[in-house]
C-alpha cells in the first residue's frame, strides 16, 4: 500500500428532487442519474470504498461496481423540516439566513458549520488509513471536504459547485489534505 491516502470523492447521480429544485429526501437516482454514473464508471484501482447511507449514494456505489460500506459521517446535510420542500416554497427570510450565515439552521436540521465539523472529523479518521479510497457521497459533503482541505471558511460553502456524478480527488500527505485536480 501507498504511504499516502488517495481519496476520490464521488457525488451521487441526479435524482428527481435535484431536477425539480427540491430539498432531498431518501430518494433513488432517476434515469439521468443512472446514465451519469455509467459515464464515470472508471475509478481505477482502489483499496477500499465507503458511501453515505442514503439510497442514492448506495445505488451510485453499486452502479460503479463498488463494494462500499456505509459511513454515517457521509450522510447528506440534514435540512430538517425542509426535506422534500421546493426551494421556492421556503420562507425567503429563512432561506437568506441559511445561505448567508453558515452557523444557522433555520430548517431545524444541521448548519453548514456543523456539517463541516462532521466531515472534518471523518477526514481525520481517513488520514489514519493508507492507500486508494473511494467515497460516494453528496455534493454538500464534498463541499465540506474541500473547505476542510483548504482550511477555508464555512461561508465559502455555496461558492463550490459539485455536479451530479462529479469527482474530487484529495491526497493526505505530510499531515495535510490537498486537492488533486486533473
Amino acid at each position: 500500500m501507498s504511504e499516502v491516502v488517495r481519496l476520490t470523492l464521488v457525488s451521487h447521480g441526479m435524482t428527481d428532487a435535484m431536477a425539480a429544485g427540491r430539498f432531498a429526501t431518501d430518494e433513488p437516482l432517476n434515469d439521468l442519474g443512472h446514465r451519469q454514473v455509467g459515464a464515470c464508471a472508471d475509478l481505477g484501482p482502489f483499496d477500499g470504498a465507503v458511501c453515505g447511507p442514503e439510497r442514492r449514494t448506495v445505488q451510485t456505489a453499486d452502479l460503479l461496481g463498488l463494494r462500499a460500506t456505509t459511513a454515517p459521517a457521509l450522510a447528506d446535510l440534514n435540512c430538517g423540516r425542509w426535506r422534500g420542500a421546493e426551494l421556492d416554497g421556503v420562507d425567503p427570510a429563512d432561506l437568506t439566513v441559511w445561505l448567508t450565515d453558515p452557523s444557522q439552521a433555520p430548517h431545524g436540521g444541521e448548519s453548514i458549520v456543523a456539517l463541516c465539523k462532521r466531515v472534518g472529523s471523518w477526514l481525520d479518521a481517513m488520514a489514519e488509513r493508507r492507500g486508494r479510497l473511494v467515497a460516494v457521497t453528496h455534493p454538500a459533503v464534498i463541499r465540506a471536504a474541500v473547505l476542510n482541505a483548504l482550511n477555508a471558511p464555512a461561508k465559502s460553502f455555496w461558492r463550490i459547485d459539485i455536479e451530479p456524478a462529479g469527482r474530487v480527488g484529495m491526497h493526505y500527505r505530510g499531515h495535510v489534505w490537498t486537492l488533486r485536480l486533473s
